[in-house]
């Protein structure tokens, strides 16, 4: 098959995901092949815990070593912080976070990474709550090399792909739905659903649905046609009908977490899921819907500390992961040992961080950062 088939069964496999969570580790195996790397996995990091836990893998890493790296790695990780500021559907390499030199030398690569044989970490950042993130990473093997323009090409070509079936089946938060009987079984779902055809009108709506459309205060049901309230949010909303009718590769970055503010300014979202491709296509056929809209109350996302920190004050991944763990760990040469990079340089980032946010102690490093993770931050 050439590049354009597999991207087309890869994207298809991966909203069908969306409904069959099972269908998952074939689909990370398909996405490593078609990005280029050994392994594929989707996961979270928590800031405040400094912490994460995986949601799924296509079982290439072994167990022990995942479980190493949730319990005791992911603190270590020379990405993490540098992943809870990142854009989403961006992709990132280790280069991009860390000087990949400097990389080298920390315990996390000799520790973890270097005795399985990887040499990179390929990853999008899904979506962002205030203390978490979710993220979809490809894993690079020593005979597959570092990251490359085409690995990111690639990588970019999936991304929202990955990203709207996670939020959908989030959304969803179902382990398995049969699609030929799709609207029946998401009929319960406490977020509106609607089933529209590629012109937009309305096949199909849950209870939820037809609540909202009762109400009038984001979503109308105009001649038979779903419309959002908002004129600009209507206009995209034709464009996500049209391009779920063309297929699954049509609708890119589409249908994405669509906001929606109500009259009372309460803020909604929508997610689209095209119907007319995978198995996904026989619940599409029996309603002859084009596309499943799935709309819920979106909840308020305030940026996690480590963010809130680097966007204040310029701070590069590598300035903001020593100066957590300065406030974490406490002097210099503590800081250097847990990160494993040498005592000068966690002193170079030192005085670059002291010059960026104004202040010449370390004492007042943590001042700025215990501000910062307050009630009122």
């Amino acid at each position: 098959m050439d590049e354009g088939e597999r991207l087309s069964l890869l994207i298809g496999a991966t909203y069908d995901a969306a409904l069959d969570p099972q269908l998952w580790p074939n689909v990370l195996a398909q996405a490593a092949a078609f990005v280029g790397g050994i392994s594929a996995c989707l996961y979270a990091k928590d800031a405040a815990a400094r912490s994460g836990n995986i949601f799924y893998d296509d079982g290439v890493i072994s167990r022990r070593f995942i479980e190493l790296y949730f319990t005791r790695y992911v603190k270590l990780d020379p990405v993490t912080t540098g992943h809870f500021f990142a854009q989403l559907d961006e992709p990132l390499a280790t280069a991009d976070l860390i000087a990949y030199d400097e990389f080298l030398e920390t315990r996390f690569y000799k520790e973890w990474a270097k005795p399985q044989q990887l040499v990179d970490h390929v990853s999008v950042v899904l979506d962002k709550a205030a203390t978490s993130v979710a993220l979809f990473g490809v894993f690079r093997h020593e005979r597959e090399g570092i990251v490359d323009a085409e690995t990111r090409r690639r990588m970019k070509l999936i991304a929202p792909h990955v990203r709207r079936a996670v939020l959908i089946g989030r959304a969803i938060d179902l382990k398995a739905v049969e699609a030929a009987s799709l609207a029946e079984t998401l009929d319960s779902l406490s977020a509106g659903l609607f089933l529209v055809d590629r012109q937009g009108r309305v096949i199909h709506a849950n209870a939820a649905g037809h609540a909202l459309l009762a109400a009038g205060d984001v979503l109308a049901n105009v001649g038979g046609r779903l419309a959002a309230c908002d004129a600009s949010t209507d206009r995209l909303l034709h464009e996500i009908f049209t391009a779920a009718g063309e297929g699954d590769i049509a609708m890119g970055s589409k249908g994405i977490a669509v906001p929606l503010i109500g009259r009372n300014n309460v803020p909604y979202v929508i997610h689209a899921l095209p119907l007319t491709s995978g198995a996904r296509r026989h619940g599409g056929r029996t309603y002859a819907a084009a596309a499943a809209l799935f709309v819920h109350k979106a909840a308020l996302q305030t940026p996690s500390a480590p963010e809130a920190i680097a966007r204040a004050f310029g701070l590069t991944p590598t300035e903001l992961r020593v100066l957590l763990a300065l406030v974490e760990v406490g002097a210099a040469p503590a800081v250097a040992e847990a990160l494993g990079v040498s005592t000068e340089t966690v002193k170079t980032h030192l005085g670059r961080l002291y010059q960026k946010i104004g202040v010449g102690r370390q004492a007042d490093l943590v001042k700025v950062v215990a501000g910062f993770a307050g009630p009122l931050a």
